[in-house]
C-alpha cells in the first residue's frame, strides 16, 4: 500500500466534511459548510478537490455534479470504480470489479479507441426502498 500524501489545511477540512456526509456534496455546499474555517472562494475547494481525487480519496459522481470520500482509500488507484445510486432515496454506493475494468479494455482495444477515463454509474432503486 502506498504512503497516505501529506494534505494541506484546506484538502484536510474538505476531506473531512466529506467523510462526515451521509451523501454526496456539491462544490459550492461544501464552501458554504466551510466559510467558518477560512475557505472563502470556490477555487479553494476546487483545487482542494482536485488534489484529492489526484490522491484517491475522494470521487467525483459527474452525473450529480458532487462528491464524496473514497469508501476504500488507495486500495484501488488502477481500477475502475462504479457508483450505484438510488433514485429514491439518494443512497451511493461504491464498488469496483476487475471484471469491468478487463471488459472495458478489452473494449476499447478492439475498437482501437485509447481510454483516458472511464465512470460508471448505476442508477436505480437499493434494496432498502425496494423493501418500503
Amino acid at each position: 500500500m502506498a504512503q497516505a500524501p501529506q494534505l494541506n489545511r484546506h484538502q484536510t477540512l474538505v476531506l473531512g466534511a466529506l467523510l462526515h456526509a451521509q451523501e454526496p456534496v456539491s462544490a459550492y455546499a461544501l464552501l458554504e459548510q466551510l466559510r467558518g474555517e477560512g475557505l472563502r472562494a470556490p477555487l479553494q475547494v476546487y483545487r482542494a478537490l482536485d488534489k484529492l481525487i489526484e490522491y484517491g480519496l475522494v470521487h467525483k459522481l459527474s452525473s450529480l455534479n458532487a462528491f464524496m470520500a473514497c469508501a476504500h482509500p488507495h486500495e484501488h488507484r488502477h481500477e475502475l470504480i462504479s457508483f450505484a445510486i438510488c433514485e429514491r432515496c439518494g443512497k451511493v454506493m461504491e464498488f469496483s470489479g476487475p471484471e469491468f475494468e478487463a471488459g472495458l479494455r478489452r473494449w476499447a482495444k478492439e475498437h482501437a479507441f485509447r481510454m483516458e477515463s472511464a465512470a460508471i454509474e448505476l442508477r436505480g432503486t437499493c434494496e432498502r426502498c425496494l423493501s418500503d
